[in-house]
């Protein structure tokens, strides 16, 4: 493979599976050389892999497809205006076919579409407009501004589908980071931040309101970043995740917490998991909470009581999942499954255990058949202290035994993260070193996520303690 191979490697992402589990939708990117960016567009195929058609075409792309309670209709967030400062909007189609339709013209772009229950109505997410003083200003080419106090705070809406009116759900001096809509639509659980800015992530807090936004209730009351909120089936709990422990001390791997829905102490489900949880959500009937774990060079499935005990592993192999929904309608998980030899194509996976998961698209077909890819393995040596560290091997095409080889060394960002199984990317050009004769080395130093609580504080306090050190040390075991 070259740059431009790799470059123009699709991508797929956002898979959703329909009400009555029979069709899944997902977003595909492409290189479009003439506008020099990667455009987005929605695709719709049947989960038994057949039928496959790309249900938009906007000269910008679409995004985040998400299915009407009833499989009827598809909402999506596309910006389709001619003016430059046009904002993005939801649309609808009808799964038939046909003509999108704008359903909002909100004066800020959209994000975070949830359909009510019912199907009548649409929640969404939003900064607040502009005020007439700034717009005057940007009119008039005056674009100085005061760093970390050009921002609007951002807050829930929802539009009916009827009559496209929109109402606002909340407001006030603090801005929704995020929400989840409850399974009965009554309720909603969300993030609140003071602002926007990345500076004030850790002051948020889990609040839940009904669905109207009254009778807000703070859940929390710490100085740590909490994420993916969302009620039980029966509403009588909430679960979050948050890098603490405990006593929410920050900066550890990512855990599970529990706590009543109207608020009380929240109760830290596996306190001593190895792994980081990426994603969480309740199982059908809420006795059981599945979530998504880094485990280091690959990421799997797990289930656990929502009581508290030991996890299962669901899902194995040399493979990195990502996207991953649970739907509760069908009892069925969806996601995105990387490997050397694919980018990411769609699994849907019974929760009842009843078959096994099955491949739905067919995307990467082409690149075994096309390129040579080089071979990838997990490898593990020695640190300095004698601390066990884990990364991944890829091979020069063509390698033989004995033979000696320029390495590169590719080391991830974070270092709150991993490397793991996958295809890579543009900044992340395997294949194409491969195919010019060079090893890579992906080496998950201390500091990496998915191996333990003290594996990634080891940073703490000291960041050049052990990690340059481990990568070093991985760099003299290949040699």
């Amino acid at each position: 493979m070259t740059l431009v191979d790799v470059i123009n490697v699709p991508q797929v992402s956002d898979p959703q599976l329909s009400p009555d589990g029979r069709q899944v939708l997902f977003v595909r990117s492409d290189a479009n050389w003439k506008a020099n960016r990667r455009i987005s567009h929605i695709w719709r195929i049947d989960a038994t892999g057949t039928g496959l058609i790309r249900l938009t075409s906007g000269p910008d792309g679409e995004s985040s497809p998400r299915w009407s309670p009833d499989g009827h209709t598809i909402a999506f967030i596309a910006k389709r205006a001619t003016e430059p400062e046009a904002a993005a909007q939801v649309w609808l189609i009808a799964n038939a076919g046909g003509e999108a339709r704008a359903l909002t013209s909100h004066p800020t772009a959209v994000s975070n579409l949830i359909w009510s229950p019912d199907g009548g109505a649409i929640y969404f997410r939003a900064p607040d407009a502009k005020s007439d003083e700034r717009k005057a200003r940007e009119k008039a080419k005056d674009d100085v501004i005061v760093f970390d106090e050009d921002f609007q705070q951002q807050h829930v809406w929802k539009v009916a589908v009827a009559t496209k009116k929109e109402t606002r759900i909340t407001e006030g001096a603090y801005s929704v980071l995020s929400y989840n809509l409850s399974n009965d639509g009554t309720k909603i659980a969300m993030h609140r931040a003071p602002s926007p800015l990345m500076g004030d992530i850790e002051q948020s807090e889990v609040w839940v309101s009904g669905s109207d936004g009254q009778d807000a209730v703070a859940i929390t009351h710490n100085h740590v970043q909490e994420s993916d909120a969302s009620l039980s089936p029966d509403n009588t709990q909430l679960l979050f995740l948050s890098q603490a422990n405990k006593a929410y001390e920050p900066y550890f791997n990512r855990k599970i917490f529990t706590v009543p829905a109207s608020g009380g102490p929240a109760q830290l489900l596996m306190p001593d998991l190895t792994y980081e949880v990426d994603h969480a959500e309740w199982s059908k009937d809420g006795k059981s909470i599945y979530f998504l774990a880094n485990m280091g060079v690959h990421a799997e499935l797990f289930s656990v009581p929502a009581r508290g005990g030991k996890p299962e592993q669901l899902t194995s192999g040399k493979h990195s999942l990502t996207g991953w929904t649970y739907s509760p309608v069908t009892n069925a998980h969806i996601y995105t499954e990387l490997q050397m030899t694919s980018p990411g194509e769609v699994w849907i996976d019974p929760a009842s255990g009843g078959s096994a998961p099955h491949k739905v698209t067919s995307v990467f077909d082409n690149l075994t058949r096309d390129f040579r890819l080089p071979k990838q393995e997990r490898i593990e040596w020695k640190g300095a202290d004698g601390v066990t560290v884990e990364g991944l091997i890829y091979y020069p095409l063509d390698y033989t035994p004995g033979q000696r080889y320029p390495l590169a060394v590719q080391t991830h960002g974070g270092p709150q993260a991993s490397d793991k199984f996958g295809f890579g990317g543009s900044q992340n050009y395997v294949a194409v070193l491969a195919a010019k004769g060079y090893a890579v080395l992906q080496p998950n130093y201390r500091g990496s996520t998915g191996y333990g609580d003290p594996f990634v504080r080891d940073m703490v306090g000291h960041y050049f303690q052990n990690a340059h050190l481990d990568v070093m040390a991985g760099v003299d075991e290949l040699i």
